[in-house]
């Protein structure tokens, strides 16, 4: 299973103006989950990780957390979507 850290998550715009600096978020952590209106939308993942097996799309939970995680903390993303 593919554990979501509040940690992992970047802004759609901040993903596009510094790319570099997620692929260094997906070097150190092995993924970072990209939101598109605050909602997860991208999942960029380590490509070493791809091959073991341990995708995204195995996990049938990813949205199920990446929810409650958002509607957890949905004040700070209000926040910095300004």
């Amino acid at each position: 299973m593919m554990n979501i850290n509040i940690d992992n998550l970047v802004s759609i715009s901040e993903a596009n103006q510094n790319f570099s600096k997620v692929a260094r978020l997906v070097d150190e952590r092995g993924t970072a989950i990209i939101l598109r209106n605050n909602a997860p939308r991208y999942v960029l993942i380590d490509y070493s990780l791809l091959r073991q097996g341990n995708t995204a799309a195995d996990d049938m939970n990813v949205d199920n957390i990446a929810s409650r995680v958002l509607t957890k903390h949905i004040k700070a993303f209000e926040e910095l979507a300004k």
